[in-house]
């Protein structure tokens, strides 16, 4: 992350961007040397900026005294055409999935090593689901992160595969097992978790890709138990899965055309 930042006649919006940039998958909470020396500025300068980012609410500083990235700047993230588009999108589709089951329902994509959720409609209380909107988990341990991962590129499968964190009892920390995993839901088309990232929930997710494209997005479910409505529930994410894939097109064709 080092650079000729503190070069003199660097501008002070350049030394602001730097200092968000010493944040990564790799480095999400630093102290302000961290910080300084990870954007190659004085520590005087970002003790400063630092300041200013944590006041404009760009940056938070934590009980310890050390910062991480405030919520506004996800706030900002989601006017990004990539993301603010595809939750307008598939909004109407989570809605229905929401009213037919009564279930928290998802949309994520994938950042990095990790699953990043865009939106969620909140079901049964008594399930305990721990996303938010905007919380990043691990994609090993979630339906929706195992989708991704299933469709990821094979240098991001192997770094998941290399650092397999163990969240509850019934986490897959064995490289081989989640790789068949992963195989299955190439072969079935939808992925699911059994109390993998919290005590009495379970989860089904499919994909979501325009027709013939990448896949984008995923979109689960999350509930008490699969043994029955899993079926159901996974036709149901795939009708909303392909509308909403057919509408990323559309979008996309029309900013082609313009």
């Amino acid at each position: 992350m080092a650079g000729n930042n503190a070069r003199p006649g660097v501008s002070v919006t350049s030394k602001v961007v730097a200092l968000l940039g010493a944040f990564d998958a790799e480095h999400r909470v630093l102290t302000l040397s961290e910080l300084a020396r990870r954007a190659d500025v004085p520590v005087a300068t970002a003790f400063r900026l630092v300041g200013e980012l944590v006041a404009n609410g760009l940056l938070e500083r934590r009980p310890a005294g050390d910062y991480a990235v405030g919520r506004r700047l996800w706030d900002l993230g989601l006017l990004a055409p990539v993301q603010s588009e595809l939750r307008d999108v598939a909004s109407p589709f989570l809605q229905d999935l929401y009213g037919a089951t009564l279930a928290t329902v998802h949309l994520a994509i994938r950042d990095g090593h990790e699953v990043l959720y865009l939106d969620r409609l909140s079901g049964n209380a008594s399930v305990p689901v721990v996303s938010q909107v905007g919380s990043r988990l691990p994609l090993h341990a979630t339906g929706v992160g195992k989708v991704l991962l299933a469709h990821a590129p094979a240098e991001v499968v192997m770094a998941v595969l290399g650092r397999l964190t163990r969240i509850t009892p019934y986490t897959i920390t064995q490289p081989g097992r989640l790789r068949a995993e992963l195989r299955r839901v190439h072969k079935e088309g939808f992925a699911q978790t059994t109390e993998e990232m919290s005590l009495g929930a379970c989860s089904v997710a499919v994909s979501i890709r325009a027709p013939g494209g990448p896949v984008v997005a995923a979109l689960g479910i999350v509930v008490p138990s699969l043994k029955r409505d899993r079926p159901q529930l996974v036709a149901a994410l795939r009708v909303a899965a392909r509308g909403i894939g057919r509408q990323v097109d559309e979008l996309a064709s029309s900013v082609s055309t313009e």
